[in-house]
Formats: structure tokens, sequence, C-alpha cells
């Protein structure tokens, strides 16, 4: 194991990368039980659903820890997954099967622009202060996600202006909604507050293995509270249900129903091939973000790393091999009948706990594989035991500010477009498309259009059109 994985070499052990493991799959565990209730509204059967989430998790985080051996984890991306339901299927009409056909498509698509180093490219063309800027404005973004699980804000909207999705369905508000702080009152937001008190002083106290000793202490405090309900561990999970229903999914994106219908109207080739580039788009984007961001301050890829992903050939380079694993997984995926998987930003989760190479994603693939016969188990631990540690997280990776010269205008203004929209949109991919255009429209404002990296103009530009053919859509 030593030998495999140089725990050694990477400054870290078998057990600070068990712990690792284990605290990135409690931060991302959610989405086993949010992804077949989104996906499920699309009229895709839940059970299978359930099923191709754990499989393609699983094969996607341990191509990227046996393969890359880095310390991230794959599963299918929140975001991706509502645009494949509200706005592929809801807007635009198509079935789910042609939904399945286009994800893999766009998995194939971004094999390719890895091997053919147009994401290297990419990479390499970022300024540096962008850079950083992904890296503190990763940490706003999974801070948010943190103080959102707490159950600490509340939103409120202006009657008309907003718009629910079937009776019971999402309701989707204008920029009308005011977030605010929750009151007080209620055993969820106390425990989530006492979770954060918990989790903090470890870490103050520096107590090895903090985040995952915050969340099981949590849980525990939050059996007494009536939050944790451990009745729900005796249920069943329906698992044999959910073997029967896989059949529904399995490889039906490349059937009657999916690729082969999909280029059969040839007056719906343009929107099709506009959609696949829109998935392709925000999955590469929200991948690059996640490595950019964790992966430079934490250390994952070193210098000699970064050197041999510039110059190297083929897939040398430990961020050759990630990217090539996160392409691979959304193909995956689809195949099992999921939306796009993709580089889950609580990954940081882990890499916070001490996780440094592939181990820390081994051990994660087989919490989800075990997660199959343990749902139950898994699901009595609350969003609030949770959401503390990627709140820590964020706060040590907005470390990143730092090295952003915010007395530089031509520096600030790109930095803060990137890092405010990255949470304030709940994208990565969408933080980095504002901080590209804000670059461009910097430096032409500048007169130093040249410093501009072609890669840059395309990249914003693609971003542009995307946006365009969303709002006509």
């Amino acid at each position: 194991m030593e030998k495999f994985f140089k725990l050694k070499e990477h400054g870290t052990n078998v057990g600070t990368e068990v712990v690792a493991g284990i605290t990135t799959f409690f931060a991302m565990a959610y989405i086993i039980f949010v992804n077949p209730q989104m996906l499920g509204i699309t009229g895709m059967p839940t059970g299978a659903v359930f099923l191709a989430t754990i499989f393609a998790s699983v094969a996607g985080t341990l191509v990227m820890g046996l393969f890359a051996n880095v310390p991230y984890a794959q599963a299918p991306g929140m975001g991706l997954n509502a645009f494949f339901t509200y706005t592929v299927c809801g807007a635009l009409g198509f079935s789910w099967q042609q939904a399945l056909a286009m994800v893999f498509l766009c998995g194939m698509i971004n094999v390719l622009i890895t091997i053919t180093k147009i994401r290297k490219m990419i990479i390499k063309s970022i300024p540096e202060s962008i850079q950083h800027a992904i890296s503190g404005g990763i940490g706003i973004f999974i801070a948010y996600i943190g103080i959102k699980n707490a159950g600490l804000l509340s939103f409120t909207s202006d009657p008309g202006t907003y718009m629910q999705f079937g009776e019971n369905g999402t309701v989707v508000a204008s920029s009308s909604a005011v977030p605010g702080l929750v009151t007080f009152n209620s055993a969820g937001v106390i425990l989530a507050l006492i979770g954060i008190v918990i989790t903090i002083a470890l870490l103050i106290m520096q107590v090895k293995g903090a985040i995952i000793i915050g969340i099981v202490a949590t849980t525990l405090v939050g059996i007494p509270m009536g939050i944790v309900d451990l009745a729900a561990v005796g249920t069943t999970t329906g698992l044999a249900t959910s073997f029967g229903e896989l059949k529904q999914t399995l490889f039906v994106a490349f059937g009657s129903k999916g690729l082969l219908s999909l280029f059969s109207d040839s007056a719906k080739i343009p929107l099709v091939l506009m959609t696949i580039f829109a998935f392709s788009l925000s999955d590469t984007f929200d991948t690059i973000g996640t490595f950019i961001g964790t992966g430079r301050r934490a250390g994952i890829f070193s210098a000699e790393d970064e050197n041999a992903l510039e110059s190297g050939s083929g897939l040398k380079s430990k961020m050759d091999k990630a990217l090539f694993a996160d392409s691979v997984a959304t193909s995956v995926g689809a195949i099992f009948g999921t939306s796009n998987t993709t580089t889950y930003v609580e990954s940081a989760a882990g890499i916070g706990a001490g996780g440094r190479t592939g181990l820390t994603s081994v051990v994660t693939a087989v919490f989800f594989l075990l997660s199959m016969f343990l749902a139950p188990i898994i699901g009595i631990v609350p969003a609030q035991a949770t959401a503390p540690a990627l709140i820590v997280v964020g706060i040590m990776m907005m470390s990143s500010f730092k090295e952003v010269e915010w007395n530089d205008l031509e520096e600030a203004v790109p930095a803060f477009f990137a890092s405010i929209f990255m949470g304030l949109c709940y994208s990565i991919s969408y933080g980095i498309a504002f901080g590209f255009a804000a670059y461009c429209l910097v430096k032409v404002c500048k007169g130093k259009i040249k410093e501009v990296h072609p890669v840059i103009w395309v990249a914003t530009g693609l971003f542009m059109l995307n946006f365009a053919i969303l709002a006509v859509l």
C-alpha cells in the first residue's frame, strides 16, 4: 500500500487517509438520497437511479484513486442533475433516455479534449490571480453549502415572483428572494450550531481527526434531541426492487429511445448539439475549478506535476490522469442511468482532514459501495452533522484570497466576480465564466488585449454563447 500510493512521499499514512476518505463520504453521502428524488421527476425509476448513483460514484472515485492517485471523489453532480431534469427533460422536452445519451456523449467529448490537451491549455491559460480567486471562491461556495445544509438560512420571496414545477415540485424564485437568518427555535438549527461549535473547538485544539469526530459527535447529540431517528436503522432498503428497476436504465442510453432516437429528427439536431455543449462546458469548468481550487493550496498537485502537465505528452501527470478519470466517470454514469458524474467539491472535506493520495478515494468508494446495504444507517447522519465540516473547510480554503492583490483593481475585479458568483450562483463554472469575462473587460480597458490568452477569449465566448442559448431556450 505504501509503495502503490506513496504515502510517506505525500506526508501521510494509512490512518489519516482512511479518516479522510470517511470524512469525504459523509460530506457527500446526501447525493445517494437526493439524486433519485431529482431524476425521479423525469419519470426515471428512483430505485434504479439509487443504484446508478452508487455505481457511478464507486467507478469514478476508484479510477480517480487507483489511476490518478489523488484524494478526489466523484458522484452525479448537483446542478447538473437539475439541468438534466428541469431544462433538458422539462423545458426542452427531451425524454430521460435521450438525456442520458447526451450525458454519455458529453463524457466522450470530455475524454477527447483531455487526450488532445485542450483541458491542459485551459488550465495553463488561467491567470494566477484568478486561480487564487477560484480557490477562495470554492471556499465561499462550500461554506455556503454548509450553512445552507445546516438550515441557518431562510429566503423570502414576494408573491408572483416565483414559479413551481408540479404540485409539490421545486420552487424557483426571482432575485426578489431575500436571504435571512432563521430563528434559533428549532431542534435542527440548534443541533447545527452545536455541531459547528464542536468542530471548530476540535480544530482549534488541533485534535487529530477533528472533522470526522465532529460529525460523529453531532450525530450522537442529535439522538436525544429527536433529530436522529434510530428506528430508521431497522427499515429495509428495498435493494431487490432497486436491482429489478436497474434494467430499465442500464444501457438504455444506447437504445432506440436513447442515442438511436437522438438524431432522428434533423430539425432538432442543432438543439441536441447545443444541449450537449452546455453539459460539457459546465462539467469541464466545474472539474477544473475544483482541481485548481483545492489542489494548489493543499499541494495535491506539486510544481513538478504542473510542469509535467505543461510539457509532458499523454497521461503522465496526476492532473492529466485526474481529468481523464473525471471524463470517463461521466460516460460510465450515463451507462448505468444517471446524470453527469463529476468531481465533488466536498472532496475538500477529506483533504482538510489530511487526505493526500488515492487511498482516500478508495476508502470513499468502498463506503459508497457499502451504502447499498447500509443506506438506513448512513441515512441517520443528519445534514446538521456534516454541515460544520463543509463550513470549516470553506474557512480554510478562503486563505487563498491573501494571494490576490486587492488594492490593484486590475486583479481585484476579475477575482471578485470569479469568487462571489461562484458562491452566490451555486456553480463553480458560472463563477469562472464571470471571472473570465471581467478579466477580458479589464484588459481591454487597460489596452492590454495581448495579455489575454487566446484560450481565455474562446472560453469566454463559449460561456457567453451558452448564456445566450439558455436565455433563448
